[in-house]
């Protein structure tokens, strides 16, 4: 089979840049494993977890005097623990059938089956006979859990995260997570609302190092409300059988599920990279220059096997990628791009963060709006939330947005729009948000931060 590009991996960055092939009029097809269309994003990693995280807030919303307790669970909460499980399988399912359509919309040939290389332009697809020759590649393969020979997997009661939506529909009543990174965090919240007693070990003496130091704090304490407790500069020694985790510092946990979380290795081992002229590092990562192409000059590498980490970035890495390889023009990624967190409660952060406005020594005032003030923060019982604007005192335009709380990973682009188009806050102070809104957040916020710049004139 003769294509003009072939995609290795149907995640979101290889989705988008089989389709914008496709649309440029190329032989395009994606070779994916078996029963896995969509990728890790649709079957273990984003659409499943954030589908389960709504269907919680959803249940609890109906229940708002009472946090299920599994020790207490009756056959009315163990039909609803079913429920949200079957509601995350069929989400996975609609979602998969929209990247068949897509593809079949768009004349995007699919290879199911492990693809490996035989050279740098031809890949056997294991299960087909007839090999496939491509003039350009992209590889989107994603990443799979790191499974350290010190972790006492089971996947049943020590399990990663790619097994955590296989836990015999029951909510345990005692969780360890180990690493308290982004999906850690997430999963923490999750069964922390869901009534699980959950103790998060991490090394670090931070939960989400990258979050505003003010957020970080307000985002432990709400866990630490919710049934989580943190045991943070605690390296693990082993995970054991029968759910021990042993420290360095010599103390031990016993739960009834042990969830390890701690990194993620690109799923390259059988892509027989060296016969393409390629090379992994020790993450499983292919390292790729500014226009995403690898060492060779006709391969490129999107997404997470590239060093990505947000579905959203693979997406536009993928398009740019197909774009270049047929030579087409290409706009520059910008530098402004959001980050959320999809726990309980969600964070939205785009920019620069206190700590490091004062590292370089920018002059800021910081406007802070509380969901407590807030109408709408009434009304759906969320007062824990707020929002704050970073601004400098030299030109008055934003620096930082941060948000916790309902809503926080939408309100962000809003001010990601503020901070790309150049706007100062005075935008913000002048301009009508409907009410009641949470988005109003941002005019409170701005008339905050421009009263104290007003007060420091």
């Amino acid at each position: 089979m003769e294509l003009d590009l072939l995609v290795i991996g149907s995640g979101p960055g290889g989705q988008r840049a089989a389709i914008q092939a496709a649309k440029l009029g190329k032989r395009v097809a994606v070779a994916e494993r078996r029963d896995r269309l969509g990728g890790v994003s649709i079957h273990t990693g984003t659409i499943p977890s954030k589908t389960l995280r709504q269907a919680v807030l959803e249940h609890l919303a109906q229940r708002p005097l009472d946090v299920l307790d599994p020790t207490r669970l009756d056959e009315s909460d163990r039909q609803a623990v079913r429920e949200l499980l079957d509601r995350t399988a069929r989400v996975v399912a609609a979602e998969t059938a929209v990247v068949r359509e897509q593809f079949r919309r768009n004349h995007v040939g699919l290879l199911p089956g492990d693809a490996s290389f035989e050279d740098a332009h031809t890949v056997r697809i294991a299960g087909n006979d007839e090999p496939i020759h491509a003039e350009r590649i992209v590889l989107a393969v994603g990443t799979r859990p790191a499974r350290p020979d010190s972790v006492a997997f089971d996947d049943r009661t020590i399990i990663d995260s790619d097994g955590l939506l296989k836990m015999d529909r029951r909510v345990p009543r005692t969780m360890t997570i180990v690493g308290a990174g982004v999906i850690g965090v997430e999963y923490a919240s999750i069964f922390g609302a869901l009534g699980t007693k959950v103790t998060v070990v991490d090394k670090r003496d931070r939960v989400l190092a990258f979050l505003d130091g003010e957020i970080g704090e307000a985002f432990q304490y709400l866990l630490r409300r919710a049934n989580v407790t943190f045991r943070l500069r605690e390296a693990v020694a082993a995970v054991e059988g029968g759910g021990r985790v042993r420290l360095e510092s010599g103390k031990e946990l016993i739960s009834e599920t042990v969830l390890y979380a701690v990194g993620r290795q690109g799923d390259t081992a059988g892509l027989g990279l060296d016969r393409a002229g390629l090379e992994a590092d020790k993450r499983g990562r292919i390292p790729v220059d500014e226009q995403q192409r690898t060492a060779v000059e006709h391969i490129y590498a999107v997404g997470d096997v590239a060093g990505g980490g947000l579905a959203a970035t693979a997406m536009e890495q993928g398009r740019t990628a197909a774009l270049r390889a047929f030579g087409e023009p290409v706009d520059k990624l910008p530098e402004l791009v959001p980050t959320g967190v999809y726990a309980i409660p969600e964070i939205g952060m785009v920019g620069r963060t206190e700590e490091e406005l004062t590292d370089a020594a920018v002059p800021y005032v910081a406007g802070v709006a509380r969901w407590s003030e807030l109408a709408r923060g009434l009304m759906t019982g969320d007062e824990d939330g707020m929002l704050k604007l970073l601004v400098s005192t030299e030109d008055r335009r934003l620096l930082g947005v941060h948000v916790i709380g309902t809503g926080a990973t939408d309100l962000v682009h809003i001010g990601q729009a503020v901070m790309g188009g150049g706007a100062p806050v005075d935008f913000l102070v002048t301009a009508v948000f409907n009410y009641p809104t949470f988005a109003e957040s941002y005019k409170v916020a701005a008339l905050d931060a421009a009263n104290r710049i007003r007060a420091m004139a």
